[in-house]
């Protein structure tokens, strides 16, 4: 019976705060039905990636050439990585949303990215995983005041129901940002910059592992998380990004 009172209560309280504060697009700001969205031009300017792609990467073919098939690159050196996924290209179109969620602040686009991710990591989330972001050194942290990747890391937790482990995996050098670096440039700058903690190795051993960034540019962060995580024993490790340069 309380219930059954209380409903229309949420409802009419949820339709007076719609009224004060609108949801408005993720994107431009355009008044929209529901939170965490884009408006209908926003989205249709969004690059989301999907198949027919490479089997191994998730790069994308202009047309289908065949389950299984993979692109140049992975063909020619297979990659650490077991598959790699990621949702949306990053462009023109998805710079500024996803650089007002790495620099801005804007948490709040957790929730809308994590939700693209899960359709484009399709069968890596129905795997016995754990989920494991990318790590910051705990300066940079503190300059950004959260770790981006650890929020779609939870988020996805979250709307999968897979554990999250965001503490084993740690950046144990503090490094130069990677903006502007060549791919050679890049994997010499992150070498032997991330460790699993000693006294946490045993969730890490024997583990499938799904790593989890927000842009993948070069893969360079990637290979020195995956390398960290092999030392300590892990089995398969798969990545899963918001957005890739393609």
């Amino acid at each position: 019976m309380i219930g059954s009172l209380a409903r229309p209560a949420v409802h009419f309280g949820r339709r007076l705060f719609d009224l004060v504060l609108p949801p408005r697009c993720k994107k431009c700001g355009a008044l929209v039905v529901e939170d965490d969205g884009l408006c209908a031009e926003c989205w249709a300017s969004v690059t989301f990636l999907g198949p027919p792609w490479c089997a191994g990467c998730g790069l994308p073919f202009e047309y289908e050439v065949g389950a299984g098939s993979l692109c140049g690159a992975c063909m020619a050196v297979p990659p650490l990585f077991d598959v790699a996924r990621s949702a949306l290209a990053y462009d023109d179109a998805s710079r500024e949303m996803v650089l007002r969620f790495k620099h801005g602040g804007d948490e709040t686009l957790s929730r809308l990215f994590a939700r693209w991710m899960v359709l484009a990591g399709g069968d890596l989330l129905l795997e016995p995983v754990i989920i494991v972001p990318v790590p910051l050194h705990p300066w940079r942290r503190i300059r950004r005041r959260f770790n981006q990747s650890a929020l779609l890391a939870a988020d996805l937790a979250r709307l999968t129901g897979l554990p999250t482990d965001p503490r084993s995996l740690v950046r144990v050098k503090r490094t130069p940002s990677q903006g502007g670096l060549g791919k050679k440039a890049r994997t010499l700058n992150v070498r032997g910059a991330f460790a699993v903690r000693p006294d946490r190795r045993e969730r890490i051993a024997g583990r499938r592992i799904l790593l989890i960034d927000d842009v993948w540019t070069s893969g360079a962060t990637a290979e020195a998380c995956i390398r960290a995580c092999r030392r300590a024993g892990a089995g398969p490790v798969s990545f899963l990004t918001l957005a890739r340069v393609l």
